[in-house]
């Protein structure tokens, strides 16, 4: 068996990470980092609605390479195939890990599916090679527990 990737549950409170992009699936992502505790930068030219009441700092304009400075984690999760490849180009120049949500073979890491219950946590991931089989068996643990 060739795993592509450790398993880790990371403490991200109050560390800086960087999500680029403001649409659906950035907005995911940056809930789920807001409740681990993270102090997040969001970047992205327009913004959905829902952004407004999160608490995060948000920068209006399109992504620049020193936005990276000092974030321990960039998501790159815009609509834009370029911008999530050279935003992962930069990361990994920048000794940051990235996860590039067009692209799995482009990530650093992968966000599996997760079964929250009070202090319980269990995660499940197929390495970013079937997403809906993940959230299939998150669905089946959630009935379970």
């Amino acid at each position: 068996m060739d795993l592509k990737h450790y398993p880790i549950f990371l403490n991200l409170r109050d560390r800086p990470v960087v999500v680029v992009g403001a649409g659906k699936v950035a907005l995911r992502k940056t809930r789920d980092l807001l409740d681990a505790g993270a102090r997040v930068t969001v970047i992205a030219p327009e913004w959905r609605r829902d952004f407004e009441q999160l608490p995060v700092r948000r920068v209006t304009r399109r992504f620049r390479a020193a936005d990276l400075e000092g974030a321990v984690l960039v998501f790159a999760a815009t609509d834009d195939r370029q911008t999530n490849h050279r935003i992962g180009i930069l990361a990994k120049s920048k000794g940051i890990f990235a996860n590039i949500a067009d692209a799995a073979e482009e990530c650093d890491f992968v966000v599996p599916a997760r079964v929250r219950r009070e202090h319980v946590q269990i995660a499940v991931s197929t390495g970013g090679e079937n997403p809906r089989y993940s959230a299939e068996l998150r669905r089946k643990l959630e009935e379970i527990i």
